[in-house]
């Protein structure tokens, strides 16, 4: 048998969760889709589908076998179109993954941008706060904030998340201006941010003196929602801490206001990253390339201008003073992704 072909409508089945729409995608009489997934079942010695009249549905041998042929067809795509793209131009699917705020803020309003450039690529993009396995869900390349963690991953610094503390002002008239970190805990309150995770609150963190200081600061509303937190911030509540790119229109336009500019919160470095055992296909290249571009060209994030082909830094091995911060959370999701890439 042709075991290529089996596997393109092997995943075509799943794709399309149909026989019948498998055959039609890929042009093929349905008999033939079907005594073709029996025969790799027969060669493979494993059910890879369960049927019934009314679903399909993917066995655990058949959930395995199609990871890895995704990656498998996606590999032979790029070695297809590495041959042709100089005449053509990029072209085939790109999976990408990135944070939510990142994605509909920065990323998905000037996509057509790429789109234009690039028409060819098919973009499948993830919009996440959780760690990702990047292999088991193909990921060709992502957009991940902090230090990060395996020498496995290639990464090119694109840019700089920072953070600053700010409240509304309706809150300053109300309670005063915070004019230090300690008069901040002793006379302020905060909004809070906690993890789904844990339930969580999160500290703040501030540099002072060049380290980073954590620090936890009193108050009676919590969310673990970017919006929600600013929206909170927005109609009187307490004091919060977020992503400068996500504060900026509203401390531009006055209806935040930022306190404590002297003690900002430390940044963190954004970084694009791909598996190092990857083949750089040309489509993974020129998206990294576009999302560079768009970062520098945003002061709110700082783009960096550093070579694609850098290993990654192992955060675990860096000494730092602050405890449960969004910071912890950064590191605790590359942690989670750079486990998920050995096992």
């Amino acid at each position: 048998m042709d075991l290529f072909h089996a596997m393109k409508v092997f995943n075509k089945v799943v794709e399309t969760n149909s026989f019948s729409l498998a055959a039609d995608t890929l042009g093929l009489p349905r008999a033939s889709v079907t005594t073709t997934i029996q025969s790799l079942e027969k060669h493979l010695q494993v059910r890879l589908l369960n049927r019934t009249t009314r679903k399909l549905s993917l066995t655990p041998d058949g959930a395995v076998y199609y990871d890895r042929t995704v990656r498998i067809l996606a590999d032979v795509e790029d070695v297809e179109s590495s041959f042709n793209d100089a005449e053509r131009g990029p072209r085939g699917r790109l999976r990408i993954d990135v944070p939510v705020s990142i994605g509909r803020l920065i990323l998905i309003p000037r996509l057509r941008e790429f789109h234009a450039r690039y028409p060819d690529i098919d973009l499948v993009i993830g919009l996440n706060d959780r760690p990702v396995d990047l292999v088991g869900e193909a990921v060709d390349c992502a957009i991940r904030v902090g230090e990060l963690q395996d020498s496995s991953l290639i990464a090119r610094r694109i840019g700089t998340f920072q953070c600053a503390t700010a409240a509304s002002p309706c809150y300053l008239n109300k309670k005063g201006v915070p004019t230090s970190i300690e008069d901040l805990q002793k006379n302020h309150q905060a909004i809070h941010f906690f993890s789904s995770r844990t339930g969580r609150n999160f500290d703040w963190d501030f540099m002072v003196d060049d380290l980073i200081k954590s620090v936890s600061v009193n108050g009676n509303v919590s969310v673990n929602d970017g919006d929600a937190y600013i929206d909170l911030a927005l109609q009187g509540f307490e004091v919060i801490q977020g992503p400068r790119y996500m504060l900026t229109d509203h401390l531009e336009s006055g209806a935040l206001t930022e306190v404590l500019p002297q003690w900002t919160p430390a940044p963190m470095p954004i970084s694009a990253v791909y598996l190092q055992s990857r083949h750089l296909s040309h489509k993974v290249r020129v998206f990294v390339d576009w999302v560079a571009e768009l970062f520098a060209a945003c002061p709110l994030l700082g783009g960096s201008a550093m070579p694609l082909d850098q290993k990654c830094k192992f955060a675990c091995d860096q000494k730092t003073n602050h405890e449960y911060t969004i910071r912890t959370l950064v590191e605790q999701h590359n942690i989670a992704e750079a486990r998920a890439l050995k096992t």
